[in-house]
């Protein structure tokens, strides 16, 4: 143990027994009336306020100056060495005395006092702190090896209160001067904690009852300077913990071999190691002295207020239930978003670098450090748990609001696994945990109901209005993007199902066990070995056909029976592209329901190019254009008269009907021109010589076939105003 003789000439300590310093009477006084402890370090505690008066009036801590002419400052210590100096040159001049037994001198001093007499200075010159510990361990061991008790105080337990006393006199000067004392000198604070480990152990051996009537001004002092002590190292604990702060490893920056090792322990924990390991002396030595309560006081609020301004940091502000029912939906959205990572970062990361630093500073007790983080986790979850309540219980829901439930119950359910590891040992958050289950289920219940508005949406949509053009039409637009963005959300959609698929499977009454099911008998998804379609996507599969059973109800609100063909096949083409490009819907359905999709647009294709086209390749027949082989002049005639109005009228209306699909559009254009053209181009060779050249020719024949392809590439295109086409 290193030499740590204290300096006299500058740091006086010793009080005569009985007496003490004005510090311990003004301890001594706020003990009485319950003075409270704690007051945060550096910001005016009444430790640090009293060590300013006394340096403020020149009286060093724990000295009661029976001069009457003592100076302050610098000429008090000169004084004291001025003293000293007298009383060497007395003992020398008195060099026929002998020492006694324990070394010291006798005979006179100054006018015939016995060394008892001398002022206590002289003694503490020569009494350091491993002479201390020497005292206490001897008496300690010979106070349990004898049989009858102690009756009075040793004489050595004033000398080495005046020692401690100094020591915090020391780092609180500093502590007041703004100086980081504690932790700067690793030997010191080992001093420092074994000086007050010995002194709670003397304190507990001294058996107040038992003590003559002499000794008890020295059990009170004992008693002030262990509060003093508790005090600071209360004080110290909360100023470190205050500083122990999760570890961002720069991975950028380079390390030497030593730093590398020091960061990689440090990482383990989450948390600077010296500061843990101070912390886990300090509390170890607080609660060893009686002060548990205080030291875990001091905790629990330091961590609660950590962990509170991190989740600030990340956006996450507690809100009451009532709070949120009374926000706009837009500020709900937001707010989820924040939760959602705050919700996911305090579970995965700050509660298990919590655990670890309240295990690693209480290591010698896991009973408190559990009870301290199942405090400060509850806490913790319990608002944010309230905060997923509140949304559930959100009363003006809508389809579209689904998804922001979808990602609070994700949230929940993707952290399950780690809330379950992490409180496997706690059954004091079974209550949480039960919590978490029931907001959780709540948000399931709500995602189910609007999920189910979606298709009271589709069927409350009676609309009379039709597209122009047979465009596709805005609730196949949003029922397909609605459930694209749903497929996003499948594994936890299906969950949901499954959960209510269990509860209705529960459940004694006779009714369907999932939504749709009564009326959508169980398909089988196209594939060998592959099982029973799952409730979400019997559910889906429920939406797709009410949706086309819609349009297939709007399309008959159209007069032109071609253009009706067209809007089917506008909005089937769209629902198998969004099939096709969303894999979720794509496994849903399966590949039979694609097929099935892709052979009814070819039969819409094939209805409208009958429809359309059929009464104008009729005009190309030769029946009833011929009698006895001389063709019938007049009726060619006719003939070419009623393929030019057919084909007027039909460029006029239909280069104003819309095909979305650019692909389908050319592919359109293409079928169409593969019929007529030719048709037209073998029947204008067959007829056209019958007219006279000329006037007659130019009458009756207006369209040459180029001519036909380039109008019918004018088709589909929804005229000039169409602007671009939607995709």
């Amino acid at each position: 143990m290193m030499e740590n003789k204290v300096d006299s000439p500058r740091t006086p300590l010793a009080t005569p027994k009985g007496t003490g310093s004005p510090l311990i009477k003004q301890i001594r006084r706020s003990t009485e009336f319950g003075s409270p402890r704690g007051t945060p370090r550096r910001s005016g505690s009444p430790l640090i306020k009293e060590i300013r008066r006394n340096v403020d009036v020149g009286s060093p801590l724990g000295l009661e100056s029976s001069k009457a002419d003592v100076v302050q400052g610098d000429e008090q210590s000169e004084v004291v060495e001025d003293k000293v100096e007298e009383e060497k040159q007395d003992v020398a001049e008195d060099g026929n005395k002998e020492e006694d037994e324990d070394g010291g001198l006798e005979g006179d001093v100054e006018g015939g006092g016995s060394l008892e007499d001398m002022d206590p200075i002289v003694e503490v010159i020569a009494y350091s702190v491993e002479q201390a510990f020497e005292d206490i361990d001897n008496f300690l061991s010979a106070e349990n090896g004898q049989d009858s008790p102690v009756t009075a105080v040793p004489d050595f337990v004033e000398k080495f209160l005046d020692l401690l006393e100094e020591m915090i006199r020391k780092y609180a000067l500093e502590s007041a001067d703004g100086k980081v004392k504690w932790g700067t000198n690793l030997e010191e604070d080992t001093l420092f904690l074994d000086s007050v480990h010995r002194l709670v152990c003397l304190a507990e051996s001294l058996d107040p009852s038992k003590l003559s009537d002499e000794s008890a001004p020295s059990i009170n002092r004992i008693e002030s300077v262990r509060q003093l002590a508790m005090s600071f190292l209360e004080d110290e604990f909360r100023f470190w913990l205050n500083e122990c702060k999760h570890l961002e490893v720069d991975e950028e920056k380079p390390q030497s071999e030593s730093e590398d090792q020091t960061v990689k322990e440090a990482d383990s924990k989450g948390f600077p190691p010296n500061t843990v390991l101070t912390l886990k002396n300090i509390a170890k030595e607080m609660i060893f002295g009686g002060f548990e309560t205080e030291c875990c006081q001091v905790y629990a609020v330091g961590r609660k207020n950590y962990l509170d301004e991190s989740l600030a940091e990340l956006g996450f502000e507690i809100l009451s239930i009532d709070e949120v029912q009374k926000m706009q939906w837009e500020a709900v959205e937001r707010e989820i978003a924040k939760w959602s990572i705050a919700y996911r970062e305090c579970t995965k990361v700050y509660f298990p670098l919590e655990l670890n630093l309240v295990e690693s500073i209480f290591s010698g007790d896991k009973s408190v450090a559990h009870r301290l983080f199942d405090d400060l986790s509850h806490c913790v979850i319990i608002h944010m748990v309230n905060f997923a309540e509140a949304v559930s219980m959100i009363s003006k829901r809508s389809a579209e609001k689904v998804f922001k439930f979808l990602d609070v119950y994700e949230a929940l359910r993707e952290t399950e696994p780690a809330i379950d590891e992490l409180f496997a040992n706690f059954e004091e958050m079974r209550d949480i945990k039960t919590e978490i289950m029931i907001a959780r289920s709540r948000i399931g219940e709500a995602v189910l109901c609007m999920f189910m508005d979606l298709e009271n949406s589709i069927k409350s949509d009676t609309s009379k209005n039709i597209m122009p053009g047979g465009a596709v039409h805005p609730l196949n637009r949003y029922t397909m993007n609605y459930l694209e963005l749903a497929c996003e959300y499948r594994d936890t959609l299906e969950h949901i199902f499954k959960e209510h698929l269990k509860i209705e499977r529960a459940d004694s009454n006779p009714r369907p066990e999932y939504p749709g099911e009564a009326s959508c008998p169980p398909q089988k998804k196209n594939g060998p070995g592959q099982q029973d379609q799952s409730p979400f996507s019997a559910q889906l599969m429920r939406v797709m056909e009410l949706l086309e059973s819609n349009l297939t109800s709007k399309s008959k609100l159209y007069r032109d029976i071609p253009l009706c063909s067209i809007f089917m096949m506008n909005n089937g083409r769209y629902i198998l592209q969004k099939v096709k490009g969303s894999k979720g819907i794509k496994e849903s359905v399966g590949d039979m329901w694609s097929r099935k999709k892709s052979a009814d647009l070819r039969q819409y294709h094939q209805n409208y190019k009958r429809e359309t086209w059929g009464k104008v390749l009729a005009c190309f027949k030769d029946e009833g254009l011929t009698v006895n082989g001389k063709v019938m002049k007049p009726e060619l005639k006719e003939r070419f008269k009623s393929f030019n109005a057919l084909f007027d009228e039909i460029h006029r209306t239909q280069s104003l009907w819309v095909v979305s699909d650019e692909q389908m559009q050319s592919e359109l254009r293409v079928s169409i021109s593969a019929v007529v053209v030719p048709a037209y181009r073998s029947f204008l060779g067959r007829f056209s010589q019958v007219f006279t050249a000329g006037r007659q020719t130019e009458k009756y024949v207006k369209y040459q076939p180029e001519d036909l392809e380039n109008y019918i590439d004018e088709l589909f295109d929804g005229g000039a105003n169409t602007g671009k086409k939607k995709s």
